[in-house]
């Protein structure tokens, strides 16, 4: 069983960025692959980026060069930098473990492994 622990969400500005860490723990060795996921009330969870097995990054067009997942296998923890954070990034931020990457489109298909979510507000 795979635990996720989501923190670093809060209150920033228009245009501040923000760090999200996502702890996994539990049943790690088969975990390979990492995505953040965004959802706001009343809507659906969209992927915001991906890591594949390989450690390679994919974002969603919104946020491409301006969000930067990473992965630091010492602390066994996925990163989440935001900057240049906008209104629309609003949202309760989750990181999923180990779902489905498809390297031929790039899609990632999300596993049953979720945080708890964590809740970033931009606004001014």
């Amino acid at each position: 069983q795979v635990q996720l622990v989501e923190s670093g969400g809060g209150l920033v500005r228009p245009g501040g960025s923000l760090r999200l860490s996502c702890v996994v723990s539990g049943s790690i060795g088969s975990i390979n692959t990492m995505g953040w996921f965004r959802q706001v009330l009343g809507e659906e969870r969209e992927l915001v980026a991906t890591l594949d097995s390989e450690d390679r990054p994919k974002y969603q067009s919104d946020v491409r060069g301006r969000f930067t997942i990473s992965w630091d296998n010492a602390k066994n923890t996925v990163y989440l930098q935001m900057n240049s954070l906008k209104p629309e990034d609003t949202a309760v931020y989750y990181c999923n473990a180990g779902g489905t990457y498809n390297s031929l489109t790039g899609s990632y298909y999300a596993s049953t492994n979720w945080g708890q979510g964590t809740q970033v507000t931009v606004s001014s």
